[in-house]
């Protein structure tokens, strides 16, 4: 199995070009296998979204689909487009009104959009200097690692079967580990429910629209909205995809990097748009790359090819996501989701030797598990004491 520093290898190898528009998308089996690389965050906060918030499952999978294939096709590498997590778990937890989530979409946006067009994220990212950085991306990695575990503990024997198969499986470019897990992760799904296969006979095909949604926003919800959701999310998307996720793609894609400050564009405009079609507030997400590339996708194709899928479930099987989901029982997830943090994890075997910087970068990553704000402050404090010589370790 290649770790993080041989697919950081191989990658600038093959693929080094001079600049984005010399390395165009691509769509093969390995791209195909990559692009299901992230569906381990996805299909948890979706299934929460429609089930508990009673979010109406074509405007949210729509719009997540035009955005991955709008990134897609921008970036030309894998960057995700995920939930936002804070948001996602504050509001399945509160019981609050899909409006007011709505709302943050709309406030979420316009504050990322700001940051981005006045160029003041490029003040903040001179202070994420690489002990940093690399302190999320451990952090953010080891989180993945414990969220799949307990996923998989679950069910162990399922686990350990995709576990075990998806490690062999990783370093062979004939037959996509991706593949086999899903395929492995259908058959236990029918097999532990067998009531499923009947359920999946019965899915209708039925073409809707989205529909424009604004209209159901009044002051309260976008007040509430704000102090709940947009607020609390800005340092985890900051960190994670703002900072980290800029970071990783330029590691791992030299000749088509990325700049802090087309992240928070992107995320603006993408937020701006969501809510108008019933779509859920989206950010880009290091752990998300990270997955995608470990089941190997190397361009922006992947994400092209998942986008496309979740607009055909959302145009055409909206009322059945539910049942189409439980075809990914959560050890598969959990599989999926722990291999996705080990390989942004391991990005940070370039930390060098020197022990101030791995200091700060494994406090910062201790703290990262807890709060992505407080880990960045932390992080930024402790590593000009360090340098400055104010105090000493």
């Amino acid at each position: 199995m290649q770790d993080g520093a041989d697919v950081k290898e191989s990658l600038s190898a093959t693929m080094a070009q001079p600049d984005a528009t010399t390395t165009p998308n691509r769509y093969d089996a390995m791209e195909w296998a990559g692009a299901f690389g992230d569906i381990g965050t996805l299909i948890p906060f979706v299934v929460a979204y429609i089930t508990i918030l009673g979010i109406d499952p074509l405007g949210l999978l729509f719009m997540f689909g035009v955005s991955k294939i709008a990134a897609g096709l921008f970036y030309k590498t894998p960057i995700p487009i995920q939930p936002m997590k804070a948001i996602g778990a504050a509001a399945v937890a509160g019981g609050i009104t899909p409006a007011a989530l709505f709302a943050s979409g709309l406030t979420t946006g316009l504050f990322w959009l700001l940051i981005g067009l006045t160029g003041t994220i490029n003040v903040v990212a001179k202070l994420a200097t690489k002990p940093v950085v690399r302190g999320i991306m451990l952090g953010l990695g080891m989180t993945f690692v414990v969220e799949g575990i307990h996923r998989m503990v679950g069910s162990p024997v399922l686990a350990g079967i995709a576990l075990t198969t998806t490690f062999v499986l990783l370093s062979n470019p004939k037959i996509p580990a991706m593949f086999v897990l899903l395929l492995l992760g259908v058959v236990a799904a029918a097999i532990g429910n067998p009531a499923l296969l009947t359920e999946l006979a019965q899915i209708n095909v039925g073409f809707r629209l989205p529909e424009f949604g604004l209209h159901q926003i009044k002051w309260d919800d976008v007040v509430t909205g704000t102090l709940l959701f947009t607020l609390p999310q800005i340092p985890l998307t900051l960190g994670n995809a703002v900072v980290a996720i800029a970071a990783e793609n330029n590691d791992l894609f030299p000749d088509r990097p990325v700049t802090e400050k087309t992240m928070c564009i992107s995320q603006g405009i993408m937020n701006l748009i969501s809510p108008f079609f019933g779509g859920v507030p989206m950010c880009h997400g290091a752990g998300g790359m990270a997955g995608h590339v470990r089941f190997g996708a190397r361009t922006g194709g992947s994400l092209v090819i998942l986008g496309t899928i979740v607009i055909v479930i959302a145009l055409f099987f909206s009322q059945s996501v539910a049942v189409i989901f439980k075809m990914f029982p959560p050890a598969v997830l959990g599989v999926i989701l722990f291999l996705a943090g080990a390989e942004l994890a391991v990005t940070v075997r370039d930390i060098g030797t020197k022990k101030s910087d791995f200091y700060v970068m494994v406090v910062v990553a201790g703290f990262a598990m807890w709060h992505m704000g407080v880990a960045f402050l932390v992080g930024v404090l402790l590593d000009n004491a360090l340098r400055r010589e104010w105090i000493r370790i």
